[in-house]
């Protein structure tokens, strides 16, 4: 039998990836690793694979940084390569990250299957480059596994049809669930000499928040205001760090009291910090995902999600990025018992099986 191929590039693909592969694994169907590099960094990358307890990628393409055009343009040479030699039986791309999109199409060109975890998402927002990636590699996948019931209306609606579409609920409970303990363990409280329970964990990396100047400054305003209640625990992507930099504010956010900015976190540090927080102020697609399967409340710095379920039955709000927005937003929180929430359908840690025994029936 030729080799499934299993795709990753960014941190998010990691958590989706990681159990799937040792579900495949476990059946003893031939699995090759590929690793694109998108991104590359021992914080961003390396130190995922170590905690996720994922092997070293058989194949790993190393295409680094870049704008989006050379960034997928590098990782399709590359990847075209891999599958004239490999022969795959199939494809498997998780997310929306610009390796996704790569992988898929450059599959999907030469009749290879491809198989998109994590599908049928969307935000309705096509200025983020995340929501055109999700579309188009919808299209072209032969394999549309989504993690919950929204997502397979958003697939119908679009045309494509039943046949091709898997409720299969939401991989990264998996590796939330899987690591939980793992996370007890981590020393990061004390490294960073903050109190469990009494701070916030913020994220930022969107485009919509960090490459403008006035409102990454207003986000920033708004960290101060917070910092006058609790501690704001601060992972900076780099790209975040960079505009910062840039824009001429970042000495300005390290003298922010009680504003704890720190290098991006490895995967059981990370989880640590959002178990032990009072609240969560993010961007990120997955964070709002991981919150409502913890009971965190969320404030989601976007005007839109691709993920309404963790509105709609979970802990997340989406507030937008406006400075006296998330003054007023944090205020009726901080204080109050979150809403009722329940943890959505098949977010149960049973979805990388599901997944697996979909594959092997169409591979067998």
């Amino acid at each position: 039998m030729n080799p499934i191929i299993v795709v990753v590039g960014a941190r998010p693909n990691f958590m989706k990836m990681a159990p799937l592969y040792e579900d495949l694994k476990k059946r003893k169907l031939p699995v090759l690793f590929l690793h694109t590099g998108q991104h590359y960094d021992e914080n961003m990358s390396t130190v995922f694979f170590e905690e996720l307890e994922m092997p070293e990628p058989d194949i790993y393409l190393g295409v680094g940084s870049g704008s989006h055009a050379q960034q997928t343009a590098k990782i399709m040479i590359d990847f075209e390569k891999v599958c004239l030699k490999e022969k795959p039986s199939m494809v498997i791309v998780a997310g929306d990250v610009n390796s996704t999109i790569a992988c898929a199409l450059v599959a999907s060109k030469l009749w290879i299957p491809v198989a998109h975890v994590e599908a049928g998402l969307r935000s309705f927002d096509m200025q983020m480059p995340e929501e055109i990636n999700r579309i188009l590699t919808d299209q072209i996948s032969d394999l549309l596994l989504t993690p919950s019931i929204d997502a397979n209306e958003n697939l119908a609606k679009e045309g494509i049809s039943d046949e091709r579409v898997k409720l299969v609920g939401n991989i990264m409970i998996d590796t939330l669930l899987n690591n939980a303990e793992k996370a007890n363990k981590s020393e990061i409280h004390n490294k960073l000499s903050i109190e469990k329970g009494n701070y916030a964990l913020l994220t930022l990396h969107r485009p919509s928040n960090v490459d403008q100047k006035n409102i990454l400054s207003g986000i920033l305003n708004a960290m101060k205001y917070i910092c006058n209640d609790i501690a704001v625990v601060f992972p900076a992507h780099p790209r975040t760090k960079n505009k910062l930099k840039e824009f001429g504010l970042y000495e300005r956010a390290i003298e922010i009291p009680n504003f704890v900015i720190t290098d991006p976190k490895g995967y059981l540090d990370f989880l640590a910090l959002m178990k032990e927080s009072k609240i969560v102020l993010t961007d990120s697609g997955g964070l709002q995902e991981e919150t409502t399967a913890l009971g965190i409340p969320c404030l989601t710095l976007r005007k839109n999600t691709e993920r309404p379920i963790t509105v709609e039955q979970g802990t997340n709000k989406v507030i937008g990025n406006k400075e006296n927005h998330i003054k007023n937003e944090y205020k009726k929180i901080i204080n109050k018992k979150i809403k009722e929430r329940k943890i959505p359908d098949l977010w149960d840690g049973n979805t990388a099986k599901r997944i697996g025994d979909i594959i092997e029936s169409q591979i067998s």
